[in-house]
């Protein structure tokens, strides 16, 4: 769990010195979590955070399963539903294999 939280911070405020502002953290909802939401200007990013000890095994990348990413594409979708006017969104991935940090913009897409 403290690995979690620790990546979680670090992910935070790596990509609020790359300008995205923090919306919200673990927000949470039946069926589902989002490590982070944030802002890139007027876009609404939610970010998953994964870390692994190294990328032996197929590294962090690698944990973000089909069954996850609708996990978080639900939770998503339930989040912007609570929203007036749903802004554009996407998802991205922040992933940390050891100490090596990768940002990935547009991880994964929601189908309609």
């Amino acid at each position: 769990m403290e690995r979690g939280k620790a990546a979680e911070d670090a992910a935070a405020a790596y990509l609020s010195g790359q300008g995205l502002r923090l919306v919200e953290r673990n927000w949470r909802c039946k069926g589902g979590e989002i490590d982070l939401i944030m802002r890139d200007g007027k876009v609404l990013v939610f970010v998953e955070v994964r870390a692994r000890g190294s990328s032996r095994f197929g590294g962090a990348g690698a944990s973000i399963t089909g069954t996850k990413q609708a996990r978080l594409i639900h939770a998503a979708r339930l989040y912007l539903s609570a929203q007036g006017s749903p802004p554009a969104c996407r998802f991205d991935a922040v992933l940390f294999d050891g100490t090596r940090l990768d940002w990935i913009r547009d991880a994964f897409q929601a189908d309609e």
